[in-house]
């Protein structure tokens, strides 16, 4: 009975100081840079979405496929994925492209949802994804913020 306690206790001890082998990092900043319109098929739209990815951490950031979610107005609008890979360097950043698909269905809820609202103005998103990394290295990130949609009137972006 003492071996097992023993052993037990010596595994709890060795799991717990293998989390201090973890490097505590800061979150990664992310932000929209631009939306660029691709080919698109049947009842989908097709965009590329410019995201700049920034490594306020004193290590490297290997990743090896992106992946976005995009919802809008508490909805869901579009999702995409990228195999790209490459390595983030310490204090940098880099501008990272992702295909993006919206369906015809997410069109048809979002516009039922504005259709409620009475202006374009600051409607909520939420840009969810990732930065794959392998078993530990995988970052997640999210970003949030309005979007200002033209009005019927307004003539630019």
């Amino acid at each position: 009975m003492r071996r097992l306690l023993a052993l037990s206790l010596s595994l709890l001890l060795l799991s717990l100081s293998a989390c201090a082998l973890f490097p505590n990092r800061d979150p990664l900043n992310i932000n929209v840079v631009g939306i660029e319109p691709l080919q698109s098929q049947d009842l989908e739209v097709r965009f590329a979405v410019k995201i700049r990815v920034q490594n306020p951490n004193e290590t490297a950031i290997d990743y090896n496929g992106v992946a976005l979610d995009l919802e809008v107005n508490g909805q869901p609008l579009a999702s995409g994925v990228s195999d790209q890979s490459g390595t983030i360097q310490r204090f940098s950043e880099t501008v990272l492209t992702v295909p993006v698909s919206v369906s015809a269905f997410s069109v048809l809820r979002q516009t039922l949802g504005l259709s409620q609202t009475q202006t374009l103005d600051n409607l909520p998103y939420v840009l969810r994804g990732k930065l794959a990394g392998g078993l530990f290295g995988t970052m997640r990130f999210v970003d949030t913020g309005k979007l200002r949609l033209p009005g019927p009137n307004a003539a630019t972006w």
